[in-house]
């Protein structure tokens, strides 16, 4: 059955807060979502739904819909690829139990990298500490704050660009489940998965065509092409595949506040497009503000 549209746009799926690593609270957040003119919004913490609670309040009092959802971080080989899940029952064990070892790895590299770093700088561990809000995934780019507080960057992006990029030789990779496995939960749990930004490295490192199939297969709903960081020429090949295969585009900021350049509706998603995504979400309602 079509789903009755309650919802209005712009549409921005993929946002995140401080429960990761966004500076503004979920309320913060929905609040600048309305501000900046949105209709719906998606808040997609990494590897966490900890902040659904707050923002599902504010959303309803700004007269926002939102769409709770999550980043999955997943990994191919030494390659990271980030998978966005949508309507997804927060409760289930599969994704509990994943998200909840991903989150134990990223806190001991996260460690790990500090005292490799605090060899050569001046950082402690409370340093990143003082970064973070309570229950935050913590990870790289609290360090990246750390490293500003204490002079040694100027950015987050310009401490990601110099001592966190894996050639300066403090970066350690954390666990994280294949793609293939990730979609399976998401699927499992009611929801709905895209892959974010899927061609920032370029057209030399597009999904290959033999695995997105296996994805698609699996229950992947589409890409996320509309993203600044996507490379023009690998967008235009990715484009190409999912219209052979069937796969919806999406499109959106990845907002993070001030820790990073992207503003909240730069790029959006079609009303067509979320229309059929709550079709397919089964795990968890929208919220309808």
């Amino acid at each position: 059955m079509p789903v009755v549209r309650r919802f209005h746009g712009p549409i921005d799926l993929h946002t995140h807060s401080s429960v990761s690593d966004g500076t503004e609270t979920p309320a913060q957040l929905m609040r600048a979502a309305a501000a900046a003119g949105l209709g719906t919004v998606a808040l997609t913490d990494h590897d966490s739904t900890a902040g659904w609670a707050e923002a599902t309040t504010v959303a309803r009092a700004e007269g926002l819909t939102l769409i709770p959802g999550m980043e999955f971080s997943t990994r191919v080989d030494y390659s990271s690829v980030h998978l966005l899940a949508y309507l997804f029952d927060p409760t289930d064990a599969g994704i509990v139990g994943e998200t909840a070892r991903i989150r134990s790895a990223r806190l001991t590299r996260a460690e790990q990298m500090v005292q490799r770093i605090g060899f050569d700088y001046a950082l402690t561990w409370d340093d990143v500490l003082a970064q973070t809000t309570p229950d935050a995934t913590v990870g790289r780019p609290h360090i990246a704050d750390a490293l500003v507080a204490r002079g040694h960057a100027i950015t987050r992006s310009d401490a990601f660009a110099g001592i966190l990029h894996w050639k300066a030789g403090y970066y350690q990779p954390h666990y994280a489940p294949d793609p293939l496995r990730a979609i399976e939960l998401v699927r499992a749990a009611g929801g709905v998965p895209v892959i974010a930004h899927p061609a920032t490295r370029g057209v030399a490192d597009v999904v290959p065509e033999a695995r997105l199939a296996r994805l698609k297969d699996a229950g992947l709903f589409g890409l996320e092409l509309r993203h600044r960081e996507n490379q023009p020429e690998a967008t235009a090949r990715l484009a190409g595949l999912a219209e052979k295969y069937g796969l919806f585009v999406t499109g959106s900021s990845d907002y993070h506040g001030t820790g990073k350049p992207n503003r909240l509706g730069e790029n959006t998603t079609t009303d067509e497009v979320l229309e059929r995504l709550i079709e397919q979400g089964r795990g968890h309602a929208p919220i309808y503000g």
